[in-house]
Parts: C-alpha cells; sequence; structure tokens
C-alpha cells in the first residue's frame, strides 16, 4: 500500500502567529516536523505551506513543498489542495495529515494512524493517555472512544471539557489518517454543525455519518500550541539531547 504524509503549514495562526518557522534549539519548527515525517519512511513527504518562506526552507533542505491558497478553511482542505497538484495523486492508497505543530512525535507514533485505515475505517485517528490536569484544560481536545477486539477504538465523542469523564476518555491528537478516497469525500462536505459550534474539524465526517478509528499510543509528546507549549518542548529536547 503506497501511503504520503502530508503536513499543512499556515503562519497566521490566531493563537501562535509565525508558529511554524518559529526555532525550537535553533531548528524551525516545520523542519523538525518534516524531519520526523521523513523519518518514518514509509512514503513521500510533502509540506503543504501557504507562504514562501516555509516552501523555501523546505526546498533547500532538499524536501518537497507546495504553496496552497492561505484562505483554505482547514488544514485537511489544504493538504487535499497539495495533493490533487501531484500528477501521481491518485496512486495513493493512504494520506497521513500530520499537523506541524507536533516537532517531537516520534516516527513509529505516526505510522500507528494507519492502523484503523487497515480494519473498517476509511479515517484514522491517535488518542493517547490524558493526564490528570489536562481533564479541565479547555485547550486540550478529548476523544471517548469505544474499543473493539483489535485494538481499534470508535471514535463516539470529541470535546474540549465536561464535568465527568470516564475511563475511555483520551487525550485527542490531532493526526489522521485517509484512504484517498475518504479525502476526497471529506473537502466536498460542508462545514457542520458541531462542527461550527465546537470548532472541532473532525466533526465534519462524524455529522455526516463516517466513522472515525481510534489507536491508542501511549505516551505521545504534546503539540505547541502557545508559547508555554514551546518552553515546554524546548525543554524536552535539551534533556533527551536532541
Amino acid at each position: 500500500m503506497k501511503t504520503i504524509i502530508m503536513i499543512p503549514s499556515r503562519m497566521a495562526s490566531s493563537r501562535f502567529p509565525g508558529k511554524p518557522m518559529v526555532k525550537i534549539n535553533g531548528k524551525p519548527m516545520i523542519q523538525r516536523v518534516w524531519q520526523q515525517a521523513i523519518n518514518c519512511n514509509i512514503g513521500d513527504v510533502v509540506v503543504a505551506c501557504s507562504e514562501n518562506e516555509v516552501f523555501d526552507l523546505i526546498t533547500n533542505l532538499g524536501g518537497k513543498a507546495i504553496l496552497t491558497n492561505p484562505n483554505l478553511p482547514s488544514g485537511t482542505d489544504r493538504i487535499y489542495s497539495a495533493l490533487t497538484k501531484m500528477p501521481e495523486h491518485k496512486e495513493f492508497d493512504f494520506v497521513i495529515n500530520l499537523q506541524g505543530d507536533m516537532p517531537i512525535i516520534k516516527p513509529q507514533q505516526i505510522k500507528k494512524v494507519i492502523n484503523p485505515l487497515k480494519h473498517k475505517y476509511s479515517i484514522g485517528t491517535l488518542a493517547t493517555n490524558l493526564k490528570k490536569d489536562e481533564v479541565s484544560n479547555k485547550n486540550v481536545t478529548k476523544v471517548s472512544v469505544k474499543w473493539d477486539k483489535n485494538n481499534i477504538g470508535q471514535a463516539k465523542e470529541f470535546f474540549r471539557y465536561k464535568d465527568k469523564v470516564d475511563e475511555n476518555t483520551f487525550h485527542h491528537v490531532g493526526i489522521y489518517s485517509y484512504t484517498i478516497n475518504s479525502i476526497k469525500d471529506f473537502v466536498k462536505l460542508p462545514t457542520s454543525k458541531n462542527e461550527k459550534l465546537l470548532n472541532l474539524e473532525q466533526y465534519r465526517a462524524m455529522d455526516a455519518g463516517i466513522g472515525i478509528g481510534v489507536t491508542l499510543v501511549n505516551n505521545i509528546p504534546p503539540s505547541i500550541d502557545t508559547k508555554e507549549d514551546l518552553n515546554l518542548i524546548e525543554t524536552i529536547i535539551r534533556e533527551n539531547n536532541e
């Protein structure tokens, strides 16, 4: 099965403008994510970006980047736009949407997002253990999962905060896998009611009756949404001499 990893990148983040190019111990964040994707060694890696500075960085490193419209509504729309600019895009079986703010996610963790596609799902994602201090943190998206015998679960609900959570609630990791047909179908769907209400893009699929499969991977490192997150990641990198 032929797989491609697509990394959406946009400088105009509302919470952290210029985030892709922020340096972490001297290296731009988007470069670190791109390198982790390359280290997966499971297929092509492309950065779908909306600014020339990201494009120039990746191409000067010998990587592949594709410029996309900065006004596209979501990261999934961005990677699909870039994907369709590739003449060979129909040859891919699986597409991984790897967020550009996960600079220390491990290659073996990235690979596991494909597992739901190998079962009955057309969209897959990851979950990790939910820490006590994250339960009430509205910046941490949670997912409630119903597990099956293959250690793959179905996402029942995504949310940011609830008064109570049970043992089947996990920290949702915003990395997705699609079949080539499911990503094409996804971007054709209209923005859904819950997607708008909760500001959670995955509800576009859920509200259309498309199931999302979940693989549980413990101890996935955090993404960077704020400058406080950046300080934490820098500390982890220094401690691990990365």
